[in-house]
């Protein structure tokens, strides 16, 4: 399988329309591969909390319909990174689309862990409640954004629900960048689950990104990583080996906690 991570730069002097537009086409020109990822919060910038309102938009905005038609023109699975949403009844999330190679949407997941604390994207965004998969051909991704990653339960869950290759889309600071390195081969070890994942890069909202995508297989080594510019991190890996780990050293099978108790 092959997928690509699109480090895409968010440029404060660069319109949201205009990055929406050199997102697609950096899409499109994937068109050679399985799977491409984007990161979180491209179109605005994950720390800037200040045009979050602004340039909020609803499901079906903009930004859906220029993800849709690039994944359909490049023949691709399409995890188009998040993007702000605006609810029916005004609440914003952070949100994730997947789409498939013929453009339709597969999934929609709401970042649950909001960053922050008491500030930012904490006080300003409503909290996704489900854990969301979806099925390849080739593999079952599960979906998670940015902040989730320091929350090892939710990936736990989206093992038991079948996943295989964990997605992670990030707009993850530089001065956090070693956690950001460290978490993503725990993630994957703990899991044997392939990891996904692709974050910023520049500096936005005067925060420096980490970018340092990468990919990590089910024993935890760093199949691929990225620089801190922006770049495309293209890796070709094996779903079968998530299966063959299992069955090799099957740690899954000895768990004692976190399970549901018998019926």
């Amino acid at each position: 399988m092959r997928a690509s991570l699109i480090q895409i730069a968010v440029d404060p002097d660069e319109s949201v329309e205009a990055r929406r537009q050199r997102a697609a086409s950096l899409v499109v020109a994937q068109r050679d591969s399985d799977l491409v990822v984007l990161p979180e919060l491209w179109p605005v910038g994950a720390f800037a909390y200040t045009v979050f309102e602004e340039e909020a938009e609803p499901l079906r905005g903009p930004t859906h319909e220029v993800m849709a038609k690039a994944a359909a023109e490049a023949g691709v699975w399409l995890h188009a990174g998040s993007f702000v949403e605006r609810a029916p009844d005004g609440t914003l999330y952070n949100t994730t689309l997947v789409f498939a190679p013929d453009g339709g949407r597969s999934a929609v997941y709401r970042k649950i862990h909001r960053f922050g604390f008491d500030k930012g994207e904490a006080v300003m965004m409503g909290a996704g409640e489900e854990l969301v998969t979806v099925a390849l051909p080739q593999t079952t991704l599960g979906l998670a954004t940015c902040y989730d990653l320091r929350f090892p339960e939710q990936f736990r869950g989206l093992v038991d629900a079948g996943a295989e290759t964990l997605v992670v889309a990030a707009g993850w600071p530089e001065r956090r960048r070693a956690h950001w390195t460290l978490l993503a081969q725990a993630r994957a070890v703990e899991n044997q689950a392939y990891v996904l994942a692709v974050g910023t890069a520049g500096t936005h909202a005067d925060i420096a990104q980490a970018g340092h995508s990468i990919v990590v297989d089910p024993w935890g080594e760093v199949l691929a990583e990225a620089g801190s510019d922006e770049e495309i991190l293209t890796v070709e890996f094996d779903p079968a080996k998530v299966g063959a780990t299992r069955e090799q050293f099957p740690a899954l099978k000895d768990r004692r906690l976190g399970l549901a108790p018998p019926s």
